[in-house]
């Protein structure tokens, strides 16, 4: 019998040794993404609750960097949750193009996180200048002829328990005052301690609040911007630890897919 050659059959690369095997690779993955939709519902949280807590005060602001930052968290875990849906597909599968998809969908979610992360932290630093030189004139300018700045105004005397931007006198420079010399109002009716109608006749401090609106404004500001750039810029790391398991991933399935050719 004739010595037997060289075995020439296929041999299937390892998937299961060692710690970058596939399999290990898409358990650790699985893992990732269950962190990683967490902290997508937490940056989507933070975002609605940040919409609806102050979105009607956003017309009292000069820019929008305030609205931007936020739509930016909401549009960030929007895309957090369409991506961790895909990588389960992607990892059951191993399919490798909807792991490169889901690579580019990080890569965006850090950027758009960072991103809003930095503007926050940016015009946290801004805000009290920007509300010195623009919200007196908001409330002088604007009241009582713009019906959204005009509610927005009123809500924020009644729940800060506030009158005028800095002080309740600078109600007699406004227009809405000016304008209408027949008005017996001193101030807004949302300036009184119990508001109803014409109360703001009679601006005695025992009817009406002496102390400004800015302050509060600029410190419920400054408290929303801080946190929403800490989940910015804190949750955006993450993406890199997936962006890197994912490529590990990729790689791993591009090589077994080879050794078949």
């Amino acid at each position: 019998m004739p010595p037997a050659g060289p075995d020439t059959s296929y041999r299937k690369p390892p998937r299961d040794r060692g710690c970058c095997s596939i399999n290990f690779l898409k358990y650790v993955l699985f893992i990732f993404n269950f962190i990683f939709l967490l902290g997508g519902c937490a940056v989507l949280g933070v975002a609605i609750w940040t919409i609806a807590e102050k979105h009607q005060y956003v017309c009292l602001l000069t820019t929008t960097t305030y609205a931007a930052t936020a739509y930016l968290l909401l549009l960030a875990g929007i895309i957090v949750i369409c991506a961790a849906l895909l990588a389960c597909c992607a990892i059951l599968k191993e399919d490798r193009c909807c792991l490169l998809v889901y690579t580019f969908l990080l890569l965006l979610v850090f950027l758009v996180e960072a991103v809003a992360g930095v503007l926050a932290y940016v015009y946290e630093e801004q805000i009290m200048a920007e509300l010195s030189h623009s919200l007196t004139a908001t409330f002088n300018n604007n009241y009582m002829i713009d019906q959204e700045v005009t509610q927005a105004i009123d809500q924020m005397q009644i729940e800060y328990h506030c009158c005028g931007a800095l002080t309740f006198s600078q109600w007699q420079q406004s227009q809405w005052l000016l304008d209408n010399p027949n008005i017996n109002n001193s101030v807004p009716d949302s300036c009184c301690k119990t508001p109803s109608s014409y109360c703001g006749v009679r601006d005695h401090p025992s009817n009406i609040w002496y102390n400004g609106c800015i302050h509060q404004f600029e410190d419920e500001l400054s408290r929303h911007l801080l946190i929403l750039g800490a989940v910015g810029c804190g949750i955006c790391l993450i993406q890199v630890f997936g962006m890197i398991l994912s490529c590990c991933l990729y790689i791993k399935l591009k090589d077994v897919d080879d050794s078949y050719y």
